[in-house]
This record gives structure tokens, sequence and C-alpha cells, in this order.
């Protein structure tokens, strides 16, 4: 059967349903979001991760999302996401990169490397900028003085990680479709954390995604990363 524009209509009859059920899918990923975090808060491949780890069966009420913690010197420190298991804290860090990856724990910057060496770029390391964040964290409750944390920075995008050395114990860097070889890895090889009150973390926890959605810490959080790397105090 055609159409006056000579399509073959038979072609499409199937497509209504596709579309239904596509529709269906989204709307289930929506209100599965929706039982940790909005719709539109924090970056796509943060909402992308926290897909994931609800669809593998993870209890929304252990993931927290977008965390804003006051520091003592009135700066902020920014967690992407949190996740709290039975062998302790796993604290993410998200990156959405391209190109090759090159690092040293130890040192303070990386280097990203596109167009097949053509272009390089430094950027802060990110096992100290998350390490930074767990400092931080463990001062919000004194509970988590004697919980482990595990902190694992995610990287999304059309990344290679070509060469990274010094990663320390506890500390895992994995591209995004292998997350959870990292969270089996966590669970296989730590015993059991020692929690004294579950309850009181969570509200801990609760209270960091709480300020994360207060709009003025975040513009002020934003302020002192753009005063802390300074540019607009360089004249060329």
């Amino acid at each position: 059967m055609e159409d006056n524009w000579g399509f073959n209509l038979n072609n499409y009859r199937g497509l209504p349903h596709l579309y239904f059920l596509k529709s269906k899918s989204e709307k289930k990923d929506r209100e599965l979001l929706s039982s940790v975090t909005s719709l539109d808060r924090g970056t796509p491949s943060e909402r992308s991760l926290i897909l994931q780890l609800l669809k593998s069966g993870i209890p929304s009420v252990t993931i927290f999302h977008d965390l804003i913690i006051k520091k003592d010197n009135d700066t902020f420190s920014q967690i992407d996401l949190i996740l709290v298991t039975s062998e302790g804290v796993i604290v993410f860090e998200i990156k959405d990169f391209s190109g090759w990856i090159y690092g040293n724990g130890r040192h303070t910057n990386w280097t990203k490397v596109l167009s097949f060496g053509r272009k390089k770029y430094k950027f802060y390391n990110p096992i100290k900028q998350n390490n930074s964040h767990i400092t931080e964290l463990k001062k919000t409750n004194s509970q988590f003085e004697n919980i482990p944390f595990f902190s694992v920075i995610v990287f999304f995008g059309d990344c290679e990680l070509k060469e990274i050395d010094y990663v320390p114990k506890g500390t895992y860097l994995v591209k995004s479709h292998r997350v959870f070889e990292v969270l089996n890895a966590i669970k296989t090889e730590n015993e059991p954390a020692q929690y004294k009150n579950k309850r009181e973390i969570v509200d801990t926890l609760n209270t960091l995604v709480q300020l994360g959605e207060n709009e003025y810490y975040q513009k002020q959080h934003i302020d002192n990363i753009k005063d802390m790397v300074g540019k607009e105090r360089v004249y060329k």
C-alpha cells in the first residue's frame, strides 16, 4: 500500500508501537531517577550513573547526589555522588572527557591529549580532588572516622585511560561501562564496615544533599573555584 507521496506505509506500521515502548521506557527511567534526584540536577553523566545503579537493584535510599559541604574557611566542597554500602562509603567523582588521559596520583595536574597528540590540556588531578572531598565529608559526622571510604573516579565520554600510575589503595579509576567491576571488587576485597548508627549517617548525607539544592551555595561554590583558579588576575 502506498500513499500519495510514494511511501510504502506497511514499512511504518510498527513505528507507533516502537514509539510507545520508547516513551514507556523513558517514563520508567524518569520515575526511577526521581527516587534519588531531580531530573535536571547535575550532569547527564551523573544521572546516567544513578540510573545504572538503580537498575542494578541498588536501593535508592543508599544513593546521594550532588552534595555540598560548607568548609571551615567559608568555601565549599561539592560531591557528585555517594553510595553507602555494607563495606563503607563510596565517593564518586564523575568526569566527561574525550582523548587520551595521562596522570600520576602524586602530581597536581594531569594531561588530556586530543587530535592524536596535537593538542594537550592540563586538568587538576581527580584523585587529589576526590580525596579533598572525602576529607571534608569526614568532618560532617564523627562516625565517618571509623568507616572505610573508597574513592571512585568514573570517566564518561570517548576517552582512553592511557597511562596512569601511583593510584592509592582504596582509589579506583574506571570507564563508565566497568563501574560494577569496581563495586564488586570493593565488596569482595573488604570486610563489612562497623556502622554504629546508620540512620544518623543517612540524615547527615541528606542534609548535604539539601545544601546542594541551595542556589546561594551553588553560586558561592562556583565563585570560589573561579577565585582559586585566578585567571582574571593574569594579564597577558
